[in-house]
């Protein structure tokens, strides 16, 4: 299989679940049950893995794989990120719904222009987090909120922040940054020092 143009992450295999090659494999899908609609699954090594059989399970679904037979087969698999391309997933979300892939890559604005770039969308449990190079800086983590990132447009490759509810800028209004912006009033990066005292 050759790799995908545009790959799109839909679950991540875990444990070995039983003797007879089940597996407990998280979802990244809004229906954990649909995971088996999109049609084959693929590793980042090309590998395709087709849903014979899928059930909920508590958090997690348990699946059973074509070609995965026993306990062993099914303990190798563990860890393996599960992928489609973005092209066979349907583009009738909502409309402050977006998919991952869709935002890397765009353009990032504010009322001057262009100020950086979209790389990568983290969560870490607490909500969307856009992760942005800006010109001049190392990379820096806007909340993908609707006051932080008011405008996306996929269409025209870009999204629109507000620098303030961003935490990029300091309220002029009484000198202090936004609370848990990481940044101290006078634009410096909080944190802890090296060992060499830098930041």
């Amino acid at each position: 299989m050759s790799k995908l143009e545009n790959p799109v992450q839909m679950a991540v295999i875990g444990a070995a679940h039983g003797i007879k090659g089940e597996l407990r494999v998280k979802t990244f899908t809004g229906d954990p049950l649909a995971l088996a609609d999109y049609g084959p699954l693929f590793a980042k090594d090309g590998r395709a893995f087709q849903i014979l059989d899928i059930r909920p399970a508590g958090t997690v679904v348990v699946v059973r794989f074509k070609g995965v037979g026993d306990r062993n087969a099914a303990e190798a698999l563990a860890g393996t990120e599960l992928f489609v391309d973005r092209s066979v997933l349907p583009d009738d979300g909502e409309e402050d719904e977006f998919y991952h892939a869709d935002l890397i890559g765009l353009d990032v604005r504010d009322d001057t222009g262009i100020i950086g770039k979209v790389v990568a969308v983290h969560n870490f449990g607490g909500g969307d987090i856009l992760d942005v190079t800006l010109a001049g800086r190392k990379g820096v983590l806007i909340p993908f909120t609707q006051a932080a990132v008011p405008h996306v447009s996929i269409a025209d490759g870009f999204v629109e922040i507000n620098p303030l509810a961003a935490g990029l800028v300091e309220d002029e209004d009484d000198g202090a940054a936004p609370a848990g912006s990481g940044f101290d009033p006078k634009g410096r990066p909080r944190g802890p020092k090296d060992a060499g005292g830098n930041r």
